[in-house]
């Protein structure tokens, strides 16, 4: 800190006393001959301020640099603090959304696996249901084929004692008494 100074004081001593030249003037010559018309050159000195204030003043433009110097320095701090910070949120807000899409992508991984095993269960009783309702149907069609033999064996005994009566009816020589026909 302290070899930064002493560079800035260097540096702003340099800048803010500028060596000015010294003024030259062209001043005509009061001699007797006038047809000569050269020109002599004579330097003219310059009110000189007196050193106290000379030094005053490069000390305060001194303290001046300096002053520019250290609002520079905290400003460009400011600034390294703020991209710092920035960059923090940022890679905070990126983990952050880093997180989300992880538990996103675990919370659907999940559903979907529960879908799968709903789907798995719902075929499993599809295909139980299936299987209970074509036992039904088979049943229902064993039933079937029982009442048709029941009527089959009923139409069988029928028509046997149908065959019985006209067999007696034939040997007898008599009439049935019921028309089998209800139109006679």
């Amino acid at each position: 800190m302290a070899e930064q100074q002493v560079k800035v004081e260097a540096e702003s001593a340099l800048v803010s006393a500028p060596a000015s030249p010294p003024v030259v003037a062209e001043v005509p010559l009061n001699n007797a001959t006038p047809s000569d018309d050269s020109k002599a050159l004579v330097v003219v000195p310059q009110p000189q301020t007196p050193p106290k204030k000379l030094e005053s003043r490069r000390s305060l433009d001194r303290d001046v640099a300096l002053a520019e110097v250290t609002k520079e320095k905290k400003l460009a701090y400011v600034k390294a603090w703020e991209e710092s910070e920035k960059t923090k949120i940022g890679n905070k807000a990126e983990k952050h959304h880093a997180a989300v899409v992880a538990w996103e992508d675990k919370k659907k991984a999940a559903l979907f696996l529960e879908l799968k095993k709903f789907e798995e269960k719902l075929e499993k009783k599809k295909a139980a249901y299936a299987e209970k309702m074509k036992n039904k149907a088979a049943m229902v069609h064993q039933e079937a084929e029982e009442k048709r033999a029941v009527i089959e064996a009923k139409r069988g005994e029928n028509v046997l004692k149908i065959e019985d009566m006209a067999a007696k009816h034939r040997a007898t020589g008599t009439t049935p008494k019921k028309p089998t026909m209800g139109c006679f």
